[in-house]
């Protein structure tokens, strides 16, 4: 049997049964495009996923200051300094203490035993910068501002939860909270905090009226960056904030984001691939399922083929071609797909699509090969079989 009439026994045997062979093809059309759309899409994206991830995240950086048994190591005008760096959108210090974390706050100065009037609350000492460093609003009234500070005026701003829990909804009658036996203005409240959450639970204070509570040294200083200055502010800030004393500064920066790209990408791709090879698989076994039913079909055929002199490799090379073939088709069909479905997403989402010509070729070989492990069984039982033993 030549080349030529191998491939036409092989093309007669599949157009035979078209619907058949269509729906047998469909398995690895879907595995194929699966995997052509997982790797080009990815390719399109990678650069875009940087775009995907909490900004907030990618810019946020925090300076922990241990304490000091001597001088403090940062100064609360430090921030100034910190301003003043190129990459820097804005930064706020905060004073906290193991003994600010419990502190008892009421919102009223009446003792009542039947009800619950304090509450154990974190009192922080900050900068007038705060809000915008940790990424919130005022929901209600104003932050304190340098006049306060330098006055040293009894002011507080409650987070929003911490308002809830002492009862405090509105400020127009200028209500006060109590920490310890003074009093203290509420003139706002802070929510809707991207960074920071815990604020939303706490009582700022200016860090010149945190002193009465052992707010004195600086303990944290939030940092935000331009989007990619991250790692050139986290190196630069230690030195502004403790000139000389910088290493002695723990900073908290964000990964690289071309490193959280990469895993990302990672991710994408293994969740995507398995996908696809369970598709592939799905596909190989209906190839298989279906070459196999072909094969106990045409045991008349393969019987008279036999005994017309076709050896056992005639047909075993004929019905492993057809699989081929029919994951050959597949194969192109899925590639097709993919590559159609890269642009229009790429289109969609008003992206440059990236197209890698060796992924369109490998697509359809890789869909002829899953087509030719799933016909090696049907094909070799073909060629097992007797020419009596068929005839009969």
């Amino acid at each position: 049997m030549n080349v030529r009439d191998l491939i036409g026994e092989s093309l007669a045997g599949m157009l035979a049964r078209p619907v058949r062979t269509a729906l047998t093809t469909l398995g690895t059309v879907l595995g194929i495009t699966t995997l052509v759309i997982t790797l080009g899409v990815s390719a399109t994206a990678g650069n875009q996923i940087v775009g995907r991830f909490d900004e907030l995240i990618a810019t946020a950086i925090t300076v922990e200051v241990p304490e000091s048994p001597t001088a403090p190591l940062v100064s609360w005008d430090a921030i100034d300094r910190v301003t003043r760096l190129r990459g820097v959108v804005s930064a706020a210090a905060l004073a906290e203490t193991k003994d600010s974390a419990n502190l008892s706050v009421r919102s009223t100065d009446i003792v009542d035993p039947t009800r619950v009037t304090a509450q154990t609350l974190t009192v922080l000492a900050a900068t007038p910068g705060l809000p915008v460093a940790a990424r919130g609003r005022m929901t209600q009234g104003r932050f304190f501002d340098a006049g306060h500070v330098r006055r040293a005026d009894r002011v507080a701003v409650l987070g929003d939860q911490a308002a809830e829990l002492l009862g405090i909804t509105r400020l127009d009658g200028a209500p006060a909270v109590f920490i310890g036996k003074h009093a203290y203005t509420v003139i706002g409240i802070l929510g809707d905090l991207r960074r920071e959450r815990n604020l939303a639970a706490s009582v700022l204070v200016p860090h010149t009226v945190g002193k009465r509570f052992g707010l004195r040294d600086v303990t944290r200083v939030l940092v935000n960056t331009s989007l990619g200055a991250a790692g050139l502010i986290a190196g630069q800030a230690p030195t502004a904030l403790s000139p000389g004393n910088g290493d002695s500064l723990q900073v908290v920066a964000p990964p690289s984001p071309t490193r959280a790209r990469d895993q990302a990408q990672d991710d994408v791709n293994a969740l995507f691939l398995i996908l696809g090879l369970v598709s592939l698989v799905v596909g190989a076994v209906g190839i298989a399922n279906v070459t196999l039913v072909t094969v106990m079909e045409r045991v008349p055929e393969i019987g008279l083929r036999r005994s017309l002199g076709a050896a056992r490799r005639h047909i075993a090379a004929q019905f492993l071609l057809e699989s081929t073939l029919t994951g050959l088709t597949g194969g192109v069909i899925g590639a097709s797909a993919g590559v159609v479905a890269i642009v229009a997403i790429s289109a969609a989402k008003q992206w440059t699509p990236l197209l890698d010509l060796r992924l369109a070729v490998a697509a359809p070989l890789a869909g002829a090969l899953v087509g030719l492990l799933a016909g090696l069984y049907p094909a070799l039982r073909a060629a097992r079989m007797e020419p009596v033993d068929a005839l009969r």
